[in-house]
């Protein structure tokens, strides 16, 4: 046996010996890939060994997505439905219609949970149901709503509660997820549903988020991770996008606190006193660069994609527009921050540092042809995702047989 075979041997005996979580964090090599849209074709950076390719470009402003136990692949959206897509995922049907947003879906047991702006709804489900009647979806609890990040998501958690996140009205609106504020300015975090005796009501699992779009548990550890979009009144290089871990009754700072990526400190923009100290305030484990607009969070289970991804979190980013020049609001398009696909590398169950995915979503003028939102490991072992600007559908990332 050769020393490296021996090394591999050891450290393979010790994963499967101890309650340590081993994960490969080897850097990813990449190779170029001609994308087809309509008459045009694209270069995109994929990893070795992957093909990207658009499965249809028939939904009206998806967002985030899952699929359920037979594999049924559920998107909400911008447009008031929630799409139904069987495999191979090419057809989609309208499920079910519901005004005020319908941002997320999840399944539990024989039910279907949309989370709106206002409300977190529910109605009967099957994985063969074709179309829910709105006679059927009925309200399980209220949500403060209003403009302003008013994007809701669901989750279920490993200990089968249901989880929701949202974001606060603005770069500095105060509000926050304690019982001192008016139930329309709780804002700012996750919830989680308290389900016991019969009523349904919300509890505050994390505050001081400015608005958590993505968030998804460790399939190992089984700690909750999240994505979190920074303010945008401190420029254009600070504070950096968050990827946080998310521990019960954490605290996470804004809009009193932000993290400049050195150090946490006290924002002017909002004058009432903080709820809580800035000894409280957790930093995140992993940053992205400012203006990026982190979206959808979905770990890599065990048996998907490939071994080096295993138990790493597939993060979306939408993208910005302009970040110069400085004093124009919009700026340039073409200095815009690039929609892209990113992997948090995990090594022990600790993140370690953030590499592309995918990559050629925005042409040097800065248009683009898709912005990532929703992203969703599917049955199959494959990486999919949502666009709901430029190509307004459904992509996968699979593994090229070989």
């Amino acid at each position: 046996m050769k020393p490296a075979e021996h090394f591999l041997l050891i450290a393979l005996i010790f994963c499967l010996t101890t309650s340590i979580v081993c994960a490969s964090t080897t850097p990813l090599a990449y190779q170029t890939q001609a994308l087809k849209l309509g008459g045009d074709t694209y270069k995109m950076r994929v990893p070795q060994g992957y093909q990207l390719e658009l499965l249809t470009d028939d939904l009206d402003g998806p967002r985030l997505m899952g699929f359920d136990r037979q594999g049924v692949l559920l998107i909400g959206s911008k447009s008031d439905v929630v799409y139904r897509l069987s495999p191979p995922y090419t057809r989609p049907e309208i499920l079910l219609e519901l005004n005020d947003y319908p941002h997320s879906v999840v399944v539990r047991e024989e039910e279907i949970l949309i989370a709106t702006t206002s409300g977190l709804f529910h109605a009967p489900y099957t994985s063969g149901v074709k179309e829910i009647p709105s006679s059927n979806i009925k309200r399980l609890a209220r949500l403060p709503g209003g403009g302003g990040h008013n994007s809701r998501t669901l989750g279920l958690g490993p200990d089968g509660r249901v989880y929701l996140s949202l974001g606060i009205t603005s770069n500095c609106a105060d509000e926050y997820l304690g019982e001192a504020y008016p139930f329309y300015d709780r804002r700012g975090g996750i919830l989680v549903l308290d389900e016991k005796g019969g009523q349904a009501r919300w509890k505050t699992y994390a505050s001081g988020l400015r608005n958590p779009v993505g968030f998804d548990w460790h399939p190992v550890t089984g700690m909750l991770y999240a994505s979190n979009n920074g303010p945008d009144h401190h420029g254009f290089e600070r504070p950096p996008e968050y990827f946080s871990r998310i521990e019960a009754g954490s605290f996470h700072g804004m809009p009193w606190f932000q993290y400049d990526g050195k150090r946490i400190k006290r924002d002017d923009c909002v004058g009432s006193k903080p709820p809580r100290p800035v000894k409280d305030v957790s930093l995140p484990v992993a940053i992205f660069p400012a203006r990026n607009a982190p979206m959808a969070v979905s770990f890599v289970p065990q048996g998907a994609m490939e071994k080096n991804l295993e138990y790493d979190a597939i993060v979306a980013l939408r993208g910005s527009w302009g970040t110069q020049p400085a004093g124009n609001y919009f700026g340039d398009s073409a200095t815009r921050r690039h929609p892209k696909l990113v992997v948090v590398r995990f090594d022990k169950g600790k993140a370690i540092r953030v590499d592309d995915l995918v990559t050629g979503f925005q042409l040097e003028d800065g248009d683009r042809i898709a912005r990532p939102v929703g992203v969703a490991m599917g049955p199959d072992g494959a990486l999919y995702f949502t666009s709901d600007s430029g190509v307004n559908g459904l992509f996968r990332l699979r593994k090229i047989s070989r």
